[in-house]
């Protein structure tokens, strides 16, 4: 465009020259011409990138590793003059997410539409925008950028598999008897009826009470016997390995896999499988709880319900191992708040076992612990036998599931150590 737009130029100081040594009208006609077509194709440049309408609407604003996630984008020409052609630039990161686009000639009035699906291939909380239009004049003399700031965010939660079976936690009172406290929660201890109030759910209401008496009345609920379930995630830097291709995982690399797509390290074996068990508690009913730092504290106090696994998973989107506390120094902290008949579940790459003698103490008080333990020898890096820090950690007491690359994560947890289920090797993937 520079070298057409020289041209012109040149041709115009031609003409000018001929026109002052000759002084024939012929040169300024030429000079009236061009200058004109360069004038002309200024205006209509700037022109083309205003008086425009760029919409982008987004139906949900989290998605899920493995889900589709969807934006409709819509391009209104507001002016009478026809735009030729648009080149909409989009900035966003979310990983493969190729939102740009090149918009026909477009009429006065007229709406162009497209829209754009994505797979997601990363957690995380990733910005939509901002976007560049560009656009120019017939000629290709000028063309002109305009820049939009606006900008919106999407978070993409970890993914997460079926569980079919995992190790009972025990309850905090034996017989299944109730704990005589009141919850919000249905469970299966009615504790009896109560006018209703406003707010409460409408599953709660006690029908037949309610013909009988001629009033609306919700029934109302103890909680269960059963101790919380503790999820504590080490994400501790020290323990993070991870094989060069983590950092480039992309869709061809979920696209050809048949099972669960997760990039080669430790920290995102680690949050799927925090994320799974989450999932299997919270479909189980159980009250469950989180804790990690990642790496400043991140705590999620036990609840049940859907809505405890999206806080969970929420926060697992956006962590990282960047924390200098050691699993050691965090049940140190923190485990000295469990009570007994809690379940606690320590998910960790880490080949220290320091962390289990308290773990031994932890058992010894009425908790029932389990340990994940991903196998970092699976990602390449050489270091301590592995089998030797598993075996370590279950002379504490201690419940293990190993956990290695490439292991079927619903095969390695879907079972019950000490029985004769699946193995804990898992399946692999295959390409």
């Amino acid at each position: 465009m520079a070298q057409r737009r020289l041209a012109i130029y040149v041709i115009l100081i031609l003409a000018l020259v001929g026109g002052f040594l000759s002084g024939r009208a012929f040169f300024y006609n030429i000079t009236c011409v061009f200058g004109g077509i360069l004038v002309a194709s200024l205006v209509f440049s700037w022109a083309s990138i205003n008086w425009l309408n760029i919409g982008r609407h987004t139906l949900v604003r989290r998605a899920q590793v493995g889900q589709y996630f969807e934006e409709n984008f819509a391009v209104r020409n507001k002016s009478i003059i026809p735009k030729l052609w648009l080149e909409i630039r989009d900035h966003s990161d979310l990983p493969g997410h190729n939102s740009s686009q090149v918009v026909p000639f477009m009429t006065p009035g007229s709406t162009y539409r497209w829209k754009v699906g994505t797979l997601c291939v990363r957690r995380g909380q990733f910005t939509l925008g901002p976007m560049t239009v560009t656009s120019g004049d017939p000629f290709g003399f000028y063309v002109f950028p305009r820049h939009i700031a606006a900008t919106s965010s999407i978070i993409v939660y970890p993914i997460t598999v079926p569980i079919y079976d995992f190790a009972t936690p025990t309850g905090a009172l034996s017989g299944g008897q109730a704990i005589r406290r009141r919850t919000f929660e249905i469970t299966p201890n009615a504790a009896g009826i109560r006018e209703y109030a406003p707010g409460d759910s409408l599953n709660r209401i006690h029908w037949k009470s309610t013909a009988r008496r001629g009033k609306l009345l919700v029934k109302e609920f103890e909680e269960d016997p059963l101790g919380d379930v503790w999820i504590i995630l080490d994400l501790s830097k020290a323990s993070l390995v991870e094989r060069p291709s983590a950092a480039t995982w992309g869709a061809s690399d979920l696209a050809y896999s048949r099972s669960i797509p997760l990039p080669p390290s430790t920290e995102e074996y680690a949050i799927a499988a925090a994320g799974s068990i989450a999932q299997f508690f919270v479909e189980k009913g159980r009250s469950v709880g989180f804790l990690s730092y990642t790496p400043h504290r991140d705590y999620v106090a036990p609840d049940r319900g859907d809505r405890q696994l999206t806080d969970i998973l929420e926060v697992l989107a956006v962590a990282k191992s960047e924390t200098q506390l050691t699993l050691l120094q965090l049940l140190s902290m923190e485990a000295q708040h469990l009570t007994r008949g809690t379940t606690l579940i320590l998910i960790t790459a880490s080949l220290d076992t320091s962390w289990a003698a308290l773990a031994h103490i932890q058992v010894r008080r009425g908790l029932s612990v389990i340990a994940v333990m991903i196998d970092p020898t699976s990602f390449g890096v050489y270091g301590p036998n592995f089998e030797g820090a598993r075996q370590q950690v279950e002379a504490a007491g201690v419940t293990v599931y190993p956990l290695r690359q490439e292991d079927d994560l619903t095969a390695t947890l879907s079972y019950r150590p000490g029985t004769n289920g699946k193995s804990h090797a898992g399946t692999k993937f295959h390409s």
